[in-house]
């Protein structure tokens, strides 16, 4: 299944627009750009040169945002490795993803987040004979968890979240805390700004490292900073970024990517 981007050039641009705190009045005063064309791209209408003239005051990649506006920016290629799934369900308007991760030789597994509906996910561990050893939460919006109790009861299996959020009998762990699973390793990074306590976990021991991010970031953009922009910002540059290009990011929404695709071509940390 074909996953659409999850935002658009109208979406980034809302988010840099108010994690930054700039107007349209001050962005047109800055740019030289006409307040009603900013208006116009936020509706999907790209006129002359704005996208370049408005990038770089909302310290974004000009070639990337114009590549989005163009239909030019489509998801890096992600093979299929042994041992990892998406599964994507709908959640009122939007659509989330879940993942599974598991050692293909002893058939352990844990699972990342729920989605809107982890009935997919049950067939999948049951369909590769799958043991869940743990459930590992990115964080606490509903539209991640909304089926926790029936996974946490269908596999017995113990929930985690990071300890400054909370879920249903999930147990709270702290950055830095390393799971094992099979010849699967775990490493729990606090990239907090869209939540705040987001956890992405690292995962080696399948044919290329692994990153379930949550809604830090986005195959072409990023989750908004609805607790600090900032921090979300320098999180996803300093914790995800700085993992191998090879990478593959596994988001909370939308397509697969992989760090070097979004150190090359995400208009919020491509070349900024």
């Amino acid at each position: 299944m074909s996953i659409p981007l999850e935002d658009n050039v109208s979406d980034i641009l809302g988010k840099a627009q108010r994690g930054l705190g700039i107007s349209d009045s001050q962005l047109a005063e800055k740019s030289g750009v006409s307040a009603e064309k900013i208006r116009k791209m936020r509706e999907g209408v790209f006129e002359g040169d704005a996208v370049e003239r408005v990038a770089p005051l909302l310290h974004l990649d000009a070639a990337a945002l114009r590549k989005l506006a163009d239909g030019k920016w489509s998801p890096e290629a992600v093979e299929e490795i042994e041992g990892l799934a998406q599964f994507n369900t709908v959640y009122g308007d939007m659509t989330v993803n879940a993942y599974l991760a598991w050692d293909p030789a002893s058939h352990d597994a844990v699972a990342f987040d729920t989605g809107a509906d982890c009935r997919e996910m049950l067939e999948r561990i049951a369909a590769e004979k799958l043991t869940v050893k743990l459930i590992l939460l990115t964080h606490a919006h509903p539209d991640h968890v909304a089926d926790l109790r029936r996974l946490r009861k269908e596999t017995g299996a113990p929930v985690y979240i990071s300890d400054r959020e909370s879920a249903e009998a999930a147990e709270a762990i702290a950055e830095g805390k390393h799971f094992r699973v099979g010849s699967l390793e775990i490493e729990a990074r606090l990239t907090w700004g869209h939540s705040p306590g987001g956890m992405t976990f690292v995962v080696t021991g399948l044919a290329r490292p692994v990153a379930i991010v949550g809604d830090s970031l986005f195959a072409g953009s990023m989750g908004g900073g609805n607790i600090s922009y900032e921090e979300a910002v320098r999180n996803n540059r300093e914790k995800i970024l700085t993992l191998p290009d090879e990478t593959i990011v596994c988001p909370g929404h939308g397509p697969l990517t992989t760090v070097g695709k979004e150190k090359r071509e995400n208009p919020f940390f491509a070349k900024v």
